[in-house]
């Protein structure tokens, strides 16, 4: 017996309709199933392989603030969807914490509106000890980003930077 794979996971949340729309338009999750009476939303990113990933209820009894979890990671396809969700952000006002290499993916670590953890990310064919988390701009361009990052993991300082 055997884990396979996280299935999905779940935030309480004090404010609802201002959660679903962050993950629905913001990050872009298909909302598969909702029950206003039980103030429960179930998301998606991929709605015709799993009905949901993510889900939201509203009940949370933490202060805003508080740390409940340490980040929900959410994975994308190409540089060109972490570059956008850096413009997205920008647009969107997203407090973003840091955008890092970590040698094996690029992420962005940023928070939600009720300021939960989250990181998008993209996984990069390399194996790179861990932790390894350096600090990259995803607004350069796509071939500066590779350079920095091949720059970054050969410079041979502390491979830890914490979020500065």
């Amino acid at each position: 017996m055997a884990i396979t794979s996280l299935g999905h996971t779940g935030l309480w949340v004090y404010d609802l309709e201002k959660m679903r729309d962050f993950y629905e338009r913001v990050l872009g999750l298909t909302v598969t199933d909702a029950d206003d009476g039980l103030a429960i939303v179930f998301f998606s990113a991929r709605p015709d392989e799993e009905h949901h990933e993510f889900v939201l209820q509203r009940g949370r009894t933490a202060a805003i603030g508080d740390k409940q979890q340490h980040q929900i990671s959410w994975r994308v396809e190409t540089l060109e969807d972490l570059r956008a969700f850096h413009a997205r952000f920008a647009a969107e006002g997203v407090d973003v914490q840091q955008e890092v290499t970590h040698g094996n993916a690029f992420g962005i670590y940023f928070f939600d509106p009720e300021g939960n953890r989250n990181e998008v990310y993209l996984r990069v064919e390399r194996d790179v000890r861990q932790p390894f988390r350096k600090s990259i701009d995803f607004g350069l361009p796509a071939e500066e980003i590779h350079a920095e990052a091949d720059r970054l993991l050969a410079d041979g300082e502390n491979p830890y930077q914490p979020v500065r």
